[in-house]
């Protein structure tokens, strides 16, 4: 594969000088033009820069109208600019520094014969070669942030789809939950009707977390006090409704993932109906829920002063709330306790904000 002839620009006002580095270099395997003044090869540059067709500059310092710094600050600020070595007569250090902080590649003294024409070569040779660098550098900079830029529209893209999935989601159990409150309403039997709240109570639990996951900002969490004040607002409304006036509160705005958000809110639901069912058998009484944080663990209490174990010997238990709860705790990793110092019934789980390791037992008492 045949490598394209670099083409080097020689701005010098010396027309002698410029012939002697064209014949060097020719024969160094370099296309030579020359610029006999600094506005001369401005143009060059110019007039070739949207074919690339310059690909280094030897820029001599003295010259009629722009001398070479001046002409190198303008060669500097053309974009995508070839690279420029400062050629000068003068052994003054302070030009050499003030070249190459303006942005020459390098810096070489030249004299009248010619002689400073290989070290030309090399200067020109490193100069392309620090450009190839320099390009491949941008380049990957260039397909970094392209990169970050797509990953970046794929996020927005998918956090958009799993706002509208949790929205949809949210809406059907919401319609699956008003179904089974219309069923429950107009049932007769207690039972029937008792089976069909529980199981609205359910949906709803986990509707309320889509709900609350298509609201928010971070799809990641979802807060646990306005969480669980939604979910026994939706138990209010229920057809068991009338038994839940006194149902209360109390929880601390606590992030954790949804999933766990989902066992809360199903243990919260079974854990409320269980006390509707049980505690109060003449009526209504007060229900109590909260929800508090002792370091990394959580404590969630479910709270009434009923009846208390009178639960254990009722015919009506199924043992089902019983078996949801220890389901949902080991899917928390949580403790469960029935308070035994408390007149009515408490019911205290322990987990904490994240996962467990493998291996945590847990252990629920529910009726």
């Amino acid at each position: 594969m045949n490598q394209r002839t670099p083409t080097l620009l020689y701005i010098d006002d010396d027309g002698a000088l410029a012939r002697l580095v064209e014949r060097g270099l020719t024969r160094r395997g370099y296309r030579v033009i020359h610029a006999a003044s600094g506005e001369e090869g401005l143009e060059c540059i110019r007039r070739a820069g949207a074919e690339g067709g310059i690909d280094v500059v030897a820029l001599d310092q003295y010259m009629p109208g722009l001398d070479g710094l001046e002409t190198l600050e303008q060669i500097m600020a053309i974009p995508d600019a070839p690279p420029v070595v400062f050629v000068t007569a003068s052994q003054d250090s302070n030009i050499a520094v003030t070249a190459l902080k303006a942005g020459a590649a390098d810096y070489l003294v030249k004299d009248v014969t010619g002689d400073f024409i290989p070290l030309l070569h090399v200067a020109t040779e490193s100069a392309l070669r620090q450009a190839e660098l320099q390009k491949a550098r941008e380049d990957a900079e260039a397909e970094i942030h392209a990169s970050r830029d797509r990953y970046a529209a794929l996020a927005a893209e998918r956090e958009l789809l799993l706002r509208e999935v949790n929205h949809r989601v949210g809406n059907s159990l919401q319609i699956i939950a008003s179904l089974l409150h219309l069923q429950a309403s107009s049932a007769v039997q207690d039972e029937v009707k008792a089976a069909l709240t529980n199981a609205m109570g359910r949906v709803a639990a986990v509707a309320q977390v889509h709900r609350r996951l298509y609201t928010s900002q971070d799809l990641k969490s979802v807060v646990l006090n306005q969480y669980l004040d939604s979910l026994l607002e939706d138990l209010r409304r229920s057809a068991e409704g009338n038994r839940m006036s006194r149902l209360t509160l109390k929880a601390e705005p606590i992030e954790i993932d949804p999933d766990r958000a989902v066992a809360v809110g199903i243990i919260v639901n079974e854990l409320v109906m269980n006390a509707v069912k049980y505690a109060y058998p003449d009526g209504a009484g007060p229900i109590h829920v909260e929800l508090t944080s002792h370091g990394d663990d959580l404590l969630l209490s479910i709270t009434d002063n009923g009846v208390g174990d009178a639960v254990k010997a009722d015919p009506r238990s199924t043992g089902m709330g019983q078996r949801i709860v220890a389901a949902m705790a080991a899917k928390l990793d949580a403790s469960v306790e029935r308070d035994p110092t408390h007149s009515g019934t408490r019911i205290v789980l322990k987990f904490g904000r994240v996962p467990a390791s493998p291996g945590k037992t847990s252990t629920a008492a529910a009726g």
